[in-house]
């Protein structure tokens, strides 16, 4: 049995390096790895050891950074030029997470952008990385405020649903879906947390339900299949859910297995929200169809642990993600506020920038 953790960092700047918690190792050791070359970070975000798109990107900032710190010249387009190869190998790690591809954006700009000898790029790249991982934090719990607004009035005490992890494990802390749980549960709005045991890398399982005992929020784990049923025995208020990428029209892709629980939500007069950084809605796409879908190794599908749970010549399919269709959500809620799918680009396109 593991011993109580207090609070959860996944991603930690220490000293010279970077501090992971090793989340393919949870729930039943909590290890942590040191990460000092951006290799081993591609490496850490592609594996999973760190997963969820905020903590993906504050990853992948530091990962940048690491790159630069090992890069050998005086020369600053020589400088910038490696440094491009940096974030493409980092680019490259997962394609779905638009925050990956946004703090990598904002570490470039700052490079190009910064005046001075390449070892001043490199302190100030740095201090950039270090401010994406505070900002982070600060954003996930006004994220969690603003949810808990948005929330029912009624019943006093909710039961929230959510599928996959977007706790703090999932970001630099506090977390996105279970940030709103948490400002829930600090204001006496939540009786008891349902987690999708979310197939096939079981986050719900592993991460969610880990995090909440944590902290002494009460959760109920269920299989996938189950979220129809406790909807219809009126056991679930509302669902919320993270996201790893939002089209500018609202359409939300989050892990496998989400889109099937907005439908159940809304044949049962549930309340669907999502919520997610600003930096994770991505306006160059009009809607959810360019939104592109990682598809991970079929080992996952048919084995569990070392058993194998299905017989040899089987096919495999393992998308890792679904796209959730914008009329399906009833809220995106963000560090600015709680938004209608359709007012997001109105309301929020001029704040975005890198």
């Amino acid at each position: 049995m593991l011993s109580t953790v207090a609070q959860v960092y996944p991603v930690v700047w220490q000293e010279d390096r970077v501090l992971l918690i090793d989340q393919t190792r949870l729930p039943n050791e909590y290890i942590v790895v040191e990460i000092s070359r951006y290799e081993d970070m591609a490496r850490a975000i592609k594996t999973m050891i760190v997963r969820g798109a905020p903590a993906i990107g504050v990853a992948a900032a530091y990962g940048v950074y690491l790159g630069a710190r090992a890069i050998q010249t005086s020369d600053r387009d020589q400088f910038l030029a490696q440094l491009e190869t940096v974030a493409q190998e980092l680019r490259e790690t997962r394609p779905t997470a638009v925050n990956l591809f946004w703090a990598i954006a904002r570490m470039l700009k700052t490079a190009r952008q910064t005046i001075g000898p390449v070892e001043y790029l490199k302190e100030t790249l740095l201090q950039t990385a270090k401010q994406i991982n505070a900002d982070d934090i600060q954003t996930c719990q006004a994220i969690g405020d603003h949810g808990v607004k948005a929330l029912p009035t009624s019943p006093e005490k909710l039961r929230i649903l959510t599928h996959c992890n977007a706790g703090a494990l999932a970001t630099a802390g506090y977390g996105t879906a279970l940030g709103v749980v948490r400002s829930a549960w600090r204001d006496g709005r939540l009786e008891r947390v349902y987690a999708d045991e979310t197939r096939p890398r079981l986050q719900g399982a592993k991460l969610t339900a880990w995090e909440c005992v944590q902290e002494g929020i009460p959760v109920t784990l269920i299989s996938d299949g189950m979220a129809a049923h406790c909807m219809k025995q009126g056991l679930i208020h509302a669902v919320v859910v993270g996201a790893d990428r939002i089209a500018a029209n609202g359409d939300a892709a989050n892990k496998i297995g989400t889109y099937s629980v907005a439908i159940a939500a809304k044949a049962h007069n549930v309340p669907f929200f999502v919520a997610a950084p600003l930096s994770t809605i991505d306006f160059s796409l009009s809607d959810g169809s360019g939104i592109p879908i990682e598809e991970r190794d079929p080992v996952e599908i048919y084995q569990v642990g070392d058993t194998r749970i299905c017989s040899p010549g089987v096919e495999f399919y393992n998308p890792a993600f679904d796209v959730t269709p914008a009329e399906l959500i009833t809220a995106i809620v963000t560090e600015f506020g709680a938004f209608a799918p359709s007012e997001l680009k109105p309301q929020l396109h001029e704040k975005q920038a890198v």
